[in-house]
């Protein structure tokens, strides 16, 4: 019979020569090995030292730092190169607008091939910044420390040239970005984030966001829906933790930018010993000044002012609806 047996010939399969044998226990302890790579957590320093997304600084701090890893990663992501500032970054778009019939500026200018347009906020602090190295050398130790951090236009700005960065934030959506954008612009190991609203006391409060504008989430639902009225308003609860219990005070910051949507007096208040350091030590202020959304918060531009006095800062100027503040 032709597909008989042949006589003598074991009717069990063969065994693999040891050889053959050697060759695929290689590959597959080889396979197990790139599984492993693949899923092992990537905040681990040896894996991705220049990427860590750990803490910075050797001081720990009285509130945990946002994990990004920990968190949900936002879906889809739209991220793109801003225009015309001196030092390039990249950050994640966090509305869309109205699709399809009312898109994000940027999303259109996506779409038509160009860059993300340039926010004012950007390249000021990328204009300070520069001055202060080319002037008194400060690129060293100095921080930049960013209240409303929304998606990092500011953050980013500032890590690109070198400096560390504080940010807080106590959206979810924006948090989600900010974690986009330190991947984006390798900077891991300068930005520590915070998931918390920087006030005058330690605590909780309720904070308001707008569905589909993130950037306009403010500690005043009044405030929240000064410019979007017809846009639906969302409570939650988010911690709250002043500026001086954060910094220590033998850590140099250059820089405080504050953008809360008419909570500045607040974030100002709780960064009083901050603010109170002698000139050449104390930073450089930079605060939104919008009387509206400050009289949505129960204080006024007066009042910042006279505060600001009060610690030293004798020198402001405004510059649109941002105000600077210096001590000469």
């Amino acid at each position: 019979m032709a597909n008989a047996w042949r006589r003598g010939e074991s009717r069990h399969p063969k065994l693999l020569s040891p050889k053959p044998l050697l060759l695929l226990l290689l590959s597959l302890s080889l396979l197990l090995l790139f599984l492993f790579l693949a899923f092992r957590s990537p905040s681990d320093p040896n894996l991705t030292p220049s990427l860590s997304l750990s803490n910075p600084f050797p001081k720990p701090y009285p509130i945990p730092t946002f994990n990004c890893f920990d968190s949900p990663q936002a879906h889809p992501v739209v991220a793109n190169l801003v225009e015309n500032v001196k030092y390039p970054f990249l950050y994640s778009l966090p509305d869309f607008g109205s699709l399809p019939d009312k898109p994000h500026k940027n999303l259109v200018r996506l779409l038509k091939g160009k860059l993300f347009r340039k926010p004012d906020i950007s390249a000021t602090i990328q204009g300070i910044l520069e001055g202060m190295k080319k002037k008194e050398g400060k690129s060293d130790g100095g921080l930049v420390v960013d209240v409303g951090a929304n998606v990092g236009m500011a953050s980013f700005a500032a890590a690109v040239m070198g400096f560390k960065v504080l940010a807080f934030e106590p959206v979810l959506e924006n948090l989600q970005r900010l974690c986009d954008g330190i991947w984006f612009n390798r900077v891991g190991e300068l930005v520590t984030v915070f998931e918390a609203a920087a006030s005058d006391r330690v605590g909780n409060i309720t904070f308001y966001k707008l569905v589909g504008r993130l950037d306009n989430s403010a500690i005043s639902a009044t405030g929240a829906k000064l410019a979007f009225k017809s846009n639906e308003e969302v409570a939650v609860q988010v911690r709250t933790i002043p500026l001086d219990e954060v910094i220590p005070e033998s850590q140099p910051v250059l820089l405080l930018k504050i953008d809360v949507q008419g909570w500045e007096y607040h974030v100002l208040k709780g960064a009083s010993k901050l603010l109170s350091r002698k000139k050449g030590e104390a930073p450089y202020i930079i605060y939104e000044e919008d009387e509206r959304l400050l009289q949505a918060s129960n204080s006024s531009a007066k009042e910042i002012r006279d505060f600001l006095q009060t610690v030293g800062y004798h020198d402001c100027t405004q510059r649109g609806t941002d105000a600077h503040c210096t001590k000469g």
